[in-house]
């Protein structure tokens, strides 16, 4: 072989080898899109045992691209864009505003929901059973949970006769939350008073005119925005001694009285499960949606004391944990 044509296999051999280049497929990336904050380490290590069950050996340290729209929706469709610019394997979207801006920006790269909402109704998929396309994902619907949070409320604050629900008007899960509350209100013969807010001084304005408009309790709705807020909400309530029902435990952990929702770390970690199961091979449209019916009830009895409330050993029993 002539020096010539040695120089010219190393230059060819060069271009289809580079130096440094390694020798399997780089690391899949995972792409987050979030309707609120970024979550929570405790939910983000739930995501990552998913992954695991999901047969991603390495969970532990593949690489994940976070997209909080810290309850700006409007901010969603760039946030998923970029994502799709990206070229990430697979998105996960957690909650309903997410999980549609994933949907309407790619139609390739595989889309993994985590909702609290009907996903056939708000149209993420077409059927539970068969998703079809590049969608699928876990339904905790826990956004219609209206009719058991006044229950609970009251059972815990019999003498509230007006409840306040503060919800984010933007937020495409309020009406269907609204609704819920408004035939749940009638049948107890409560009042229900809507409050709106879209910004924390909103929020502030809110709380100022509980005492205006009679308000003996509240619900704070299921939604990013709010829930980016939560340290606001929960010293609000205090403030204003104001019994208060949350959606998620994470309001009762930072000092809030009472919630009734989902188990996030239970559903991360089934959406981590969905997640892995793409990055290994499968399609979204061969994973039906997957629904749960747990939900959790969490007290914190030093917020009961500090508003004078006596918890009936009734709902200490339902509790599936009680903040001492």
């Amino acid at each position: 072989m002539s020096g010539h044509t040695l120089m010219a296999l190393i230059a060819a051999l060069a271009v289809a080898w580079p130096a440094g280049a390694p020798a399997q497929s780089p690391t899949p990336v995972i792409g987050m899109l979030h309707q609120g904050p970024k979550p929570p380490a405790l939910l983000m290590s739930a995501f990552r045992d998913g992954l695991r069950e999901g047969g991603v050996a390495d969970a532990a340290t593949i690489a994940i691209e976070d997209r909080p729209a810290n309850g700006d929706y409007d901010r969603l469709a760039a946030l998923a864009a970029e994502l799709v610019s990206r070229r990430v394997a697979v998105i996960a979207a957690d909650f309903l505003p997410a999980g549609l801006a994933a949907k309407a920006a790619t139609q390739s790269i595989p889309v993994v929901f985590l909702t609290g909402s009907d996903p056939v109704a708000s149209g993420l998929v077409p059927s539970l059973s068969r998703p079809t396309g590049n969608v699928t994902g876990i339904a905790f619907m826990f956004t219609r949970l209206g009719a058991k949070n006044l229950e609970l409320l009251r059972e815990l604050v019999p003498k509230a006769r007006v409840v306040g629900v503060l919800i984010n008007p933007s937020n495409p899960n309020a009406e269907p939350q609204l609704d819920d509350l408004h035939a749940a209100a009638h049948a107890l013969g409560e009042e229900l008073v809507v409050l709106r807010a879209t910004t924390e001084q909103e929020i502030d304005a809110s709380f100022a005119g509980l005492a205006q408009n009679r308000v003996n309790a509240l619900i704070i709705s299921a939604d990013g925005f709010l829930i980016g807020r939560q340290d606001q909400l929960v010293a609000l309530a205090d403030r204003y001694a104001i019994p208060t029902m949350y959606p998620l435990s994470q309001y009762v952990t930072a000092g809030g009285l009472m919630s009734y929702g989902a188990r996030l770390a239970e559903a991360f970690r089934r959406t981590g499960i969905y997640v892995g199961r793409v990055l290994k091979g499968e399609k979204p449209a061969d994973l039906p949606v997957l629904q749960s019916a747990r939900f959790e009830l969490v007290i914190n009895l030093k917020t009961a004391k500090t508003l004078g409330l006596a918890v009936p050993p009734t709902l200490l029993a339902l509790a599936d944990e009680v903040i001492e």
